[in-house]
C-alpha cells in the first residue's frame, strides 16, 4: 500500500443532470446549409492568402473523396458545445466525412446532448461550491459505456454510439457518435485520466476506460494508413490531446506500411497553438502532402467549411 492518503470518491455528492443549468441547448444548434450560391461564393473570394488556402484545401478534400481516401476529423469538445453537430452529421450522411475522433470531453458532451438535449455548465459557479462536473447521470452513463466496451470488446467511441442508439436517447439525432454508429463510420475517443469531470465520480473505472481508448488508438492508426496515401485529416479545436494522439498513430501507420506520403492536413482553431501547428500541419507533411492552418471561431469557420465542402465534394450515394 502506498504511503499517501487518497480521497474516497464514494463520498462525493452528485447533482441531477436534469436540474443542472446548462449553457448549450439543442434549440440553438446550427442547421445544415443549403447548396445554392456556395459555388459562386467561393469562386468570388480573392485569390490571396487564406482565401486561396481554403479553396485549395476544399479541392484536396474533393480529390481525396473522389479516389475513396478518408476525410477524418479530429475534434475538441467545443465543437459540440457551440452547436456544430448537425452540420458534421450532415457531412457524414453525405459520405464527405468518413470518420471522427474526439477527446473524452467530446464523448461527455455528446452523451449529455443525446439524453438531455443540453450540455456545458457554469464552471466558476460549480467550482465555488464543489458541484462542477458532478451530474450523476453523466458519470453513470460514461461508466456504462466503458462497461459495454469491455463486455463487447469495442472501442470507446463505437460503444458510446451503440449505447446511445440502443437506449433510444431522445435527442440522438444530434449525437455525432450515434450518427457514426448508424452510418457504420469509425468513431474513436482518446482520453487522459484525470482531465474529465467523470473522473471525479465513483463510477469511473480508469483501467477499463484506458483499455477502451487504447483500442481506439489502434483503430485510428489503421485509418491513417490509407489517409497517408492521399487522404485528409483535419484537427478542429484540440490543442493538445488529439494532435499528440494523431502524431503517434501516424507513426504507427508509417511503421507498418512503407509508402509514398501524400497526406493533407489542416488545423482550425481560434488561436495558433504549438502542438497542432507542429504535430498536425507541419511534421506529418514534411515528406509529402500539404498542411494548412486556419484561425477563426468554430461557430463561423466550420459552417463556412461545411458549405464549401457540400458544393465541391461529390460522392456516390
Amino acid at each position: 500500500m502506498g504511503r499517501f492518503k487518497t480521497v474516497d470518491l464514494n463520498k462525493v455528492k452528485t447533482v441531477s443532470l436534469k436540474k443542472r443549468a446548462s449553457k448549450a441547448e439543442i434549440g440553438f444548434f446550427a442547421r445544415p446549409l443549403s447548396l445554392p450560391g456556395a459555388g459562386k461564393f467561393f469562386a468570388c473570394l480573392p485569390q490571396f492568402l487564406k482565401a486561396t488556402d481554403l479553396n485549395e484545401f476544399i479541392a484536396r478534400v474533393a480529390r481525396a473523396r473522389k479516389h475513396n481516401y478518408p476525410f477524418h476529423l479530429l475534434m475538441g469538445a467545443h465543437n459540440i458545445k457551440v452547436g456544430l453537430s448537425p452540420l458534421l452529421i450532415d457531412l457524414m450522411k453525405r459520405k464527405i466525412v468518413t470518420g471522427i475522433s474526439l477527446n473524452s470531453a467530446g464523448l461527455i458532451h455528446d452523451l449529455e446532448i443525446a439524453f438531455a438535449g443540453k450540455t456545458s455548465e457554469d464552471v466558476s459557479a460549480g467550482l465555488a461550491d464543489g458541484s462542477f462536473g458532478m451530474a450523476d447521470e453523466t458519470g453513470r452513463m460514461f461508466g456504462e459505456v466503458v462497461e459495454m466496451s469491455a463486455r463487447e470488446d469495442l472501442g470507446l467511441g463505437e460503444a458510446a454510439g451503440k449505447f446511445i442508439n440502443r437506449r433510444r436517447a431522445p435527442f440522438r439525432r444530434f449525437s455525432l457518435l450515434a450518427a457514426a454508429d448508424k452510418l457504420g463510420l469509425p468513431a474513436t475517443v482518446h482520453l487522459a485520466v484525470g482531465t474529465d469531470i467523470v473522473c471525479q465520480q465513483k463510477h469511473y473505472k480508469a483501467g477499463d476506460a484506458a483499455e477502451a481508448s487504447f483500442r481506439d488508438f489502434k483503430i485510428l492508426a489503421d485509418i491513417l494508413i490509407p489517409a497517408d496515401r492521399g487522404g485528409v485529416v483535419v484537427n478542429i479545436g484540440s490543442a493538445v490531446i488529439l494532435p499528440e494522439v494523431f502524431l503517434k498513430a501516424l507513426t504507427v501507420a508509417r511503421n507498418l506500411k512503407k509508402q509514398k506520403c501524400d497526406i493533407t492536413t489542416a488545423n482550425f482553431d481560434m488561436l495558433v497553438h504549438y502542438r497542432p501547428t507542429m504535430n498536425v500541419v507541419k511534421r506529418p507533411t514534411e515528406k509529402g502532402g500539404k498542411g494548412y492552418n486556419f484561425v477563426g471561431h468554430h461557430e463561423i469557420m466550420i459552417p463556412l467549411l461545411a458549405w464549401g465542402l457540400k458544393a465541391k465534394v461529390h460522392t456516390k450515394k
